[in-house]
């Protein structure tokens, strides 16, 4: 699935050797659609062919990265992750595992569900100070995804990661900085500039070694790939049960979800 011609939900937009993808629908929270996974997905792709490209930045608007998957374009096609037809979002997350060239997160506000996960594996993560962190996925009665329930215990700990992955507690800059999830955090204002600034010296230096460099610090990606199947057959499990059904209807219908009657 492409985007459409004249989609503007995704901006793609090249800065000398830095490539910039941006999420583009501010109105609803950069929440992340079909479409817009599509992509992201291709900027990813063509930067990796394109020899002038050398560093890829994935930023959101002013004061919202993402607020995570469009729950109404998600119900629409739930995913299946390792089925048949690769879904939009896994083609997404696979070509920023596979990105050969260094990506950085660029995160300015909010940072919900998936908006967490590729953070996970991009190389490097900044963040403004009016950043906050959330991964509601068992509050929707779903898992984790794309590694995220072993690649975020190996940053911050497991008693940590609990936080986020069970608990769905909301972190804000300090914290993330302070538990490794971002690099650093910088004003709102100053926070592009500082990016672009370690995005332009990463591109300056030389193209094979950074490549060669970052390939040896990635090594175990084949792992993650593995997780990632056995990831989405429970997340498909969980998209099939009573559970998610009222964790939905809960959410739509904006009131606390009910789950005493679960086992």
């Amino acid at each position: 699935m492409n985007a459409p011609a004249g989609f503007s939900d995704v901006l793609v937009e090249d800065h000398g050797a830095v490539r910039v993808i941006r999420f583009n629908r501010a109105a609803k929270k950069n929440a992340i659609t079909r479409a817009m996974y599509s992509a992201m997905a291709q900027g990813l792709e063509t930067a990796e062919t394109d020899k002038a490209i050398r560093v890829v930045v994935i930023a959101g608007t002013d004061g919202i990265f993402t607020a995570g998957n469009d729950l109404i374009d998600f119900m629409e096609a739930p995913p299946t992750i390792g089925g048949g037809d690769m879904p939009p979002v896994e083609r997404f997350m696979r070509a920023l595992l596979g990105a050969s060239k260094p990506v950085i997160a660029c995160v300015d506000g909010l940072a919900i569900g998936i908006g967490v996960t590729l953070l996970l594996h991009c190389d490097l993560a900044y963040a403004s100070d009016r950043s906050t962190f959330k991964t509601p996925f068992v509050d929707l009665a779903l898992v984790p995804e794309f590694g995220s329930s072993a690649v975020l215990p190996g940053i911050v700990g497991r008693v940590v990661a609990s936080e986020l992955l069970l608990l769905g507690e909301t972190w804000d800059a300090s914290r993330a900085e302070a538990k490794n999830l971002v690099n650093a955090v910088f004003p709102a204002a100053d926070l592009e500039s500082e990016v672009m600034k370690r995005a332009e010296a990463l591109a300056a230096k030389a193209p094979n070694a950074v490549k060669k460099s970052k390939a040896l610090m990635t090594k175990g990606v084949e792992s993650v790939y593995t997780l990632m199947a056995e990831e989405g057959a429970e997340f498909a499990a969980q998209l099939a049960s009573e559970e998610f059904k009222e964790a939905v209807t809960a959410f739509l219908e904006r009131r606390a979800p009910d789950f005493s009657r679960f086992d």
